[in-house]
């Protein structure tokens, strides 16, 4: 029966937890969409993950220590970008690139790490505990607020930087605070999707909503929609299915993406 899912804490929490999620990360990747800026998500998970071995082999939250090296790349990637001394996708592949190697390294100094950071690499609802809701959702309030604080710049920014500056918006201040914020996002998305995964919790749903050709707001309330009934849908599907929770979000994710797609199309 459908309903015996809820008599397991686990579930419970890893529905919690992704909820929370699922309603956030559109909220980021309908700017990085907008700026052409998809591939950060990306590029800030795999640098995230470097955080979690680094407490994974500390024994300090794998969740905090991902957060505090993907804002401190963030920062790195901006400032790079902002120095015209290289392009935005080189600066991108240097910290993914220079991440992976330190992820590597650091999980050298301890083998017996390297089954655990499987859960990490590709979600496992399993895993969330309570002390990681909190944290998640202390997270996601943070991001909420700053989004709300700032939106209007934000906004701007996404659709003509240039114009932006010139009406006195103060850009680099905003991307930074933009990057910050997917830097979180990213963070508090890896129990639930994983590393290699949380990319496309962030931009698949946007995407997906721009196809409908709405306005902004509208858009952002269809990229929820869609994120929120596929993070739902995964977490269910995969436990009556014995699958992995972050791929059956995702895959479920492109199935919307390809019948929006498609019905638009014709």
């Amino acid at each position: 029966m459908l309903t015996e899912i809820f008599q397991y804490g686990f579930i419970l929490r890893g529905l919690e937890a992704g909820v929370i999620v699922a309603l956030v990360a559109p909220l980021i990747g309908i700017f990085l969409v907008l700026k052409r800026y998809s591939l950060v998500a990306d590029t800030l998970a795999h640098v995230s993950l470097a955080g979690i071995a680094l407490g994974m082999l500390l024994g300090i939250n794998p969740v905090l220590t991902a957060l505090g090296t993907s804002v401190i790349a963030s920062l790195g990637i901006e400032r790079l970008r902002n120095s015209k001394k290289i392009s935005g996708d080189t600066a991108l592949a240097l910290f993914l690139f220079g991440s992976l190697a330190l992820a590597v390294v650091i999980l050298s100094f301890a083998h017996n790490l390297n089954s655990n950071i499987f859960n990490y690499l590709f979600g496992n609802i399993v895993t969330v505990t309570n002390n990681d809701i909190f944290i998640i959702f202390s997270l996601a309030i943070i991001v909420i607020i700053f989004l709300a604080m700032f939106y209007k710049e934000l906004v701007y920014i996404a659709f003509d930087e240039d114009a932006a500056r010139v009406s006195g918006v103060p850009a680099r201040l905003v991307n930074n605070i933009l990057i910050i914020l997917s830097a979180t996002t990213v963070s508090l998305a890896i129990p639930i999707v994983g590393v290699l995964l949380i990319g496309a919790l962030i931009v698949i749903p946007v995407v997906t909503a721009i196809q409908l050709r709405k306005s902004f707001i509208s858009t952002i309330v269809y990229a929820e929609l869609v994120s929120l009934f596929s993070v739902v849908a995964g977490i269910i599907l995969s436990f009556y299915m014995n699958l992995s929770t972050g791929g059956t979000i995702v895959l479920i994710m492109l199935a919307i993406f390809t019948f929006v797609f498609l019905i638009k199309r014709k």
